[in-house]
């Protein structure tokens, strides 16, 4: 991947990194519309990594732990609890750590390492959970959200892709 947007100067980089936290949130909210709840305790679509797969592909990894740290805080500030944020924030912490890992290792595509975010995310989720209520039984869940961790990642991923795709085609990616 080309990191062209490495070379742009702080006041750009402070304005993107805004404008990214800013349409995390909102697909985080519109994500909280839709119910999943049915299919796996917790479970969501993931629409914030759409985002993330952004962040860490064209500004690297302290822009996309900055982007995805901000928007979990100010996501549960609006509209979420404390044992909520420590769900989402070891989840997207180590997604994020996972797709950077990715990316240096040059074997994945775009898809490939929404994939590997959401299941990290996912994974990292539960453990956080298993920490916190005090319970490994919860740990069981873990085999549910990889399969559903590799759907929605998958989905993620495409429409990661067709974006960035996008957004070269139209010049706003050298």
């Amino acid at each position: 991947m080309n990191n062209n947007l490495l070379q742009i100067n702080k006041s750009k980089r402070l304005a993107v990194r805004g404008v990214l936290i800013a349409l995390a949130m909102i697909l985080s909210y519109v994500e909280s519309l839709i119910p999943m709840d049915f299919l796996i305790p917790g479970a969501k679509l993931g629409l914030a990594n759409i985002v993330t797969v952004f962040a860490v592909l064209f500004l690297g990894l302290k822009d996309a732990l900055i982007i995805g740290v901000l928007r979990v805080i100010l996501t549960t500030i609006l509209f979420g609890n404390v044992v909520m944020m420590v769900y989402s924030l070891s989840g997207a912490v180590v997604s994020i750590l996972m797709m950077n890992l990715c990316l240096r290792m040059k074997q994945f595509g775009i898809v490939g390492i929404s994939i590997i975010g959401a299941v990290s995310h996912n994974a990292a989720q539960c453990a956080a959970a298993a920490v916190l209520i005090q319970n490994k039984n919860i740990l069981g869940y873990i085999p549910l959200l990889l399969v559903f961790g590799v759907i929605s990642g998958l989905l993620t991923g495409i429409v990661s892709s067709e974006v960035i795709k996008r957004l070269k085609n139209a010049q706003y990616l050298y």
